[in-house]
């Protein structure tokens, strides 16, 4: 494993999330995790922040509103299935873990685990949540992005640490 600077790798990593990772998420003794593919890496609060988004309608919603920590796990390559499946199947009604036999690793700083494939690993702790108000959103991405009416709450993850598996 090789510790990295978040800041360093920002670019490659979100280039890659555009196409999905995972957030991992554990709350008692319940694990579940998402595909994501909206989030941002900066530098807010005189600290790296790794900013993801979660709907509520998510299963994974529910655990993270109970823990102070997340985990992303942005594949270096391959696991096209595997971010397809986590991002359309809910772990209310599937083990993803074992469908997609997904193992995990536990993490170094925070509680909940990482995805253990080749690939970045994030590990963070919740330092701010805020969920959308649509009235501050443009009109334009209300309608094209959240037809619905299912906003998302941001949650803001100080980078505890970053590194890469093989």
């Amino acid at each position: 494993m090789q510790e990295l600077k978040a800041m360093d790798i920002a670019k490659e990593v979100m280039d890659i999330i555009k196409r999905g990772a995972f957030l991992t998420v554990k709350a008692g003794k319940k694990i579940n995790t998402m595909t994501i593919g909206w989030a941002t890496i900066g530098h807010i609060w005189k600290k790296d922040v790794f900013m993801v988004a979660v709907r509520e309608s998510r299963h994974t919603f529910d655990l993270i509103e109970k823990s102070d920590n997340f985990t992303v796990s942005v594949p270096a390559s391959g696991y096209k299935k595997e971010v397809l499946f986590c991002g359309t199947k809910s772990g209310r009604d599937f083990n993803k873990f074992e469908e997609c036999n997904l193992k995990t690793a536990t993490g170094k700083f925070v509680e909940s685990p990482i995805i253990d494939i080749p690939g970045y690993h994030f590990e963070c702790k919740i330092i701010y949540k805020n969920a959308m108000d649509p009235k501050f959103l443009d009109a334009i991405y209300d309608k094209s992005l959240y037809s619905d009416k299912d906003y998302h709450t941001l949650y803001f993850g100080e980078i505890a640490v970053c590194y890469k598996t093989e």
